[in-house]
């Protein structure tokens, strides 16, 4: 059944001047003269590049200039194996190397903090700090294989300290400071890191947010750390006695000269990065990614979807938490400037962050699509208030960018824009749906596909549909799936991830529609995950915390679809003769805000006589979501107690 039957609205759309200056159009025609690719656009590049894998990735290390040794022919073994390719087996590689490959007086780092903070970086400078960092931790013991961890904001000395790291060979993991102990410890308590960088506390919002309590809880409970590295920036001598094994930045580089780095080139599948899941069925599960196909995704989304280059200047409103951190200091290789920015997005004013895009000048803006939506209704017109003249590119993601927002965006911020709706996760560190410079801008839809994925939908049979909503999936590999999950020994808990579903076929979790004119549209996700703002929220770290509380039996928490995106909507049986009040919803409240993020937060707080369950005693949240949202629900046979479900129907908690 098709799921959009009104004519798509043309919102924008590349000049021919354009065209001929990007970085695709060029890369079109190396790969035509060295491989008779005969494609002539997007679609044709696309069509080729999933033709021809192999060919195609191996152009995309060519035309980035990735720095390193490619070695020898095949660079794709089992290529019909899913998972179990392996590409560029030959390669080795540093990512750090590729990241500092600039080392001049130009800005490599420009930094806003909320609490009116700003500072630049250059290139020399970022590689004078990573060469000093590099030192310390291979003082320290640091080796290939070591994990080194970041409770950190979006700070300069963040990406040097990851950059660092992976010049040694290390394995960085990083979370925002926002986050409770016990959030930190689900986390890092998995992957045991040997050095921890965190700061004194950070700004939000108007508040200042002391951390070191914190760190010294955390710290208390990670055995195997032999560092704790303070970096200041609440205050020049930050308090860091209780800490474990602490030392402030300074500290910890002294006595370390500024010089050429040590880079340990790897294998192109040596682990990069730890990632975290939801942690939907428990704690989070732990996604290594490699540094070979991370690198090699980042550029190819950098320089051929988004089009940047040497001297653009990229922003993207990220946290430490969230996989756009990473993608964005990824940017370094294509020899960009990074703007970082740490505060919320609407302290002092909410035209901080186009203040800093016009004064920093600006080129590629990345954001949620919840950020849009929130300037949209604060009728934020910055086309009247802001030059914009050097923006050339708008980035969402988080969730689906409405067809409301899009209108805004060409309408309130630029008219020549290219407005890139982009999806993907931190499953694949990047995105399979994106935007390209080629393409047109309909309301409402993402551009493309991702160059060399080749993404489908499914439906329910495992047929691939187009015009129809169904599964995202990806039926051939790619370089940036994921090496492994951290303590999953025979690799079953990655299977069941990503190949439960359709054998064979990596099954993505978005509920998606492929459109005639190839663009996409998201529809959200097809699981339980919760997602309130672009956030990816687990299931299993709020029933965590409240079913701490002696008067919360159990509960069960969904995403309710509202006012254009999700919340946290959490149900509670309580003991008997208990009734839920005001002051017990706060409890529930500061209990998760206290151990895990504000996101976590529920928006409503319901009190049911019951919970519907399995016959094997598991909670159903996808059944309840159906409720909710007046959708059927499917094999109420295999519950336990189907019943309980009339208890969630028309709730008039949930009607405003």
């Amino acid at each position: 059944m098709t799921t959009r039957t009104e004519l798509p609205t043309l919102l924008w759309q590349p000049s021919a001047a354009r065209i001929g200056q990007t970085n695709l159009t060029a890369f079109i025609a190396q790969v035509n003269a060295r491989w008779q690719a005969d494609a002539n656009d997007h679609t044709s590049l696309y069509d080729w590049s999933i033709r021809e894998p192999e060919h195609f990735w191996e152009s995309v290390w060519d035309f980035a200039g990735v720095i390193g040794d490619k070695g020898a022919e095949p660079y794709l073994l089992d290529g019909k194996r899913m998972p179990g390719a392996r590409w560029f087996p030959h390669a080795r590689l540093n990512f750090a190397e590729n990241l500092l490959r600039r080392r001049d007086d130009n800005v490599a780092m420009v930094f806003w903090g909320e609490d009116k903070v700003q500072r630049q970086l250059t290139f020399c400078q970022l590689h004078d700090l990573v060469a000093r960092l590099a030192q310390a931790l291979r003082a320290l013991g640091v080796a290939p294989g070591d994990r080194v961890a970041g409770f950190m904001p979006n700070l300069p000395e963040t990406i040097a300290a990851m950059l660092a790291a992976s010049s040694v060979g290390a394995i960085w993991s990083s979370c925002s400071p926002d986050f409770g102990v016990q959030g930190v410890l689900d986390r890092f308590g998995q992957i045991e890191p040997k050095v921890l960088f965190c700061v004194d506390g950070y700004h939000y919002a108007g508040k200042t947010h002391d951390t070191l309590a914190r760190v010294r809880d955390i710290t208390a409970s990670l055995p195997t750390l032999e560092r704790v590295v303070v970096v200041p920036y609440l205050c020049d001598a930050p308090a860091i006695v209780g800490v474990n094994r602490a030392q402030t930045l300074e500290q910890f580089i002294a006595g370390f000269p500024a010089g050429p780095i040590e880079f340990e080139r790897l294998p192109f599948d040596h682990p990069l990065y730890i990632l975290y899941s939801s942690g939907t069925t428990g704690v989070p599960k732990c996604i290594v990614h490699g540094a070979g196909g991370t690198l090699l995704q980042h550029l190819k989304e950098h320089q051929l979807h988004t089009d940047l280059r040497r001297g653009d200047r990229l922003f993207y409103f990220t946290t430490c938490g969230w996989m756009m951190w990473n993608w964005l200091a990824s940017g370094l290789a294509s020899g960009v400037t990074l703007l970082l920015y740490d505060g919320s997005p609407f302290h002092p004013s909410p035209n901080i962050l186009f203040d800093f895009a016009e004064r920093e000048r600006m080129t590629v803006f990345g954001t949620s699509a919840k950020y849009i939506d929130a300037i949209a209704k604060a009728e934020l017109r910055p086309c009247d208030t802001h030059r914009l003249d050097g923006l050339q590119t708008m980035t969402s993601t988080g969730s689906p960018l409405s067809p409301e927002s899009f209108e805004y965006v060409y309408r309130a911020v630029k008219e020549d824009l290219l407005l890139s709706s982009i999806s993907g996760g931190t499953d694949i560190v990047s995105c399979f749906v994106l935007g390209s410079p080629l393409l047109p801008v309909w309301k409402g839809e993402i551009q493309t596909r991702g160059l060399g994925l080749e993404v489908q939908v499914f439906d329910d049979a495992g047929r691939s549909v187009v015009g129809e909503k169904g599964e995202l999936v990806c039926t051939a590999p790619f370089p940036s799936m994921p090496v492994a999950f951290w303590n999953d020994p025979n690799g079953r808990k990655y299977h069941d991830a990503y190949f439960a579903k359709f054998p064979g076929v990596w099954c993505h979790g978005d509920y998606m529609e492929l459109t005639a004119r190839g663009t996409a549209i998201i529809y959200g996700r097809s699981d339980a995950v919760l997602n309130p703002g672009g956030v990816r929220i687990g299931t299993a770290e709020i029933y965590r915390q409240v079913e701490q509380l002696p008067e919360v039996v159990e509960s069960l928490v969904i995403g309710q679809d509202w006012a254009g995106d999700v919340r946290v909507v959490l149900f509670v049986r309580l003991r008997e003769g208990l009734a839920l009040d005001e002051t017990l919803i706060k409890r529930i409240k500061q209990q998760i805000r206290t151990n895990t993020t504000p996101r976590h937060v529920p928006a409503r707080i319901c009190q049911v006589m019951d919970i519907p369950r399995t016959k094997s005693g598991k909670i159903v949240e996808l059944a309840v979501r159906n409720v909710v949202h007046n959708l059927p629900v499917k094999n109420q046979e295999a519950l336990a107690n189907p019943e309980a479900l009339a208890l969630f129907r028309d709730l008039p908690e949930l009607q405003s």
